[in-house]
């Protein structure tokens, strides 16, 4: 089997498509308010959404090489638009970086699979199972 450089987990997969979706929503939704009117201050209810979804991807991105840089908007003093895209751009990089390194293209079949500790484990099950049976031939 080949030894991947970089290793996730399904969890850290599963937090990824769940909240990359909702992320990427919200970030449309900032952009368009920061075109119209960049300086004003976003509402509590919209800081508290925003960081819901935040708070589960640095769950994931905390640990990553880009990750260190993150964090939550600040919801004591509500942040302007522009202060808000700018942390969500960052949030942004850290997920393509994200699939990025753990996405990968598998010789076999070329395919593309989530590279992580529970599918290796799987896929090193399967070899071991595949060379048994050719010894018992």
């Amino acid at each position: 089997m080949t030894e991947f450089e970089h290793v996730t987990t399904d969890a850290a997969v599963k937090t990824y498509k769940s909240a990359n979706g909702v992320f990427e929503a919200l970030l449309g939704e900032v952009r368009e308010l920061s075109k119209k009117k960049p300086d004003a201050t976003l509402s509590k209810s919209k800081v508290t959404l925003i960081n819901a979804v935040l708070s589960d991807l640095l769950t994931i991105l905390n640990s990553e090489p880009e990750g260190k840089y993150l964090h939550a908007l600040e919801d004591e003093n509500l942040p302007q638009v522009s202060d808000a895209l700018m942390m969500m751009a960052q949030f942004n990089t850290v997920l393509i970086a994200f699939r990025a390194r753990y996405y990968q293209s598998v010789e076999v079949g070329y395919e593309r699979y989530w590279i992580t500790k529970e599918l290796l484990a799987a896929w090193e099950s399967e070899e071991t199972q595949d060379e048994n049976d050719e010894d018992h031939q």
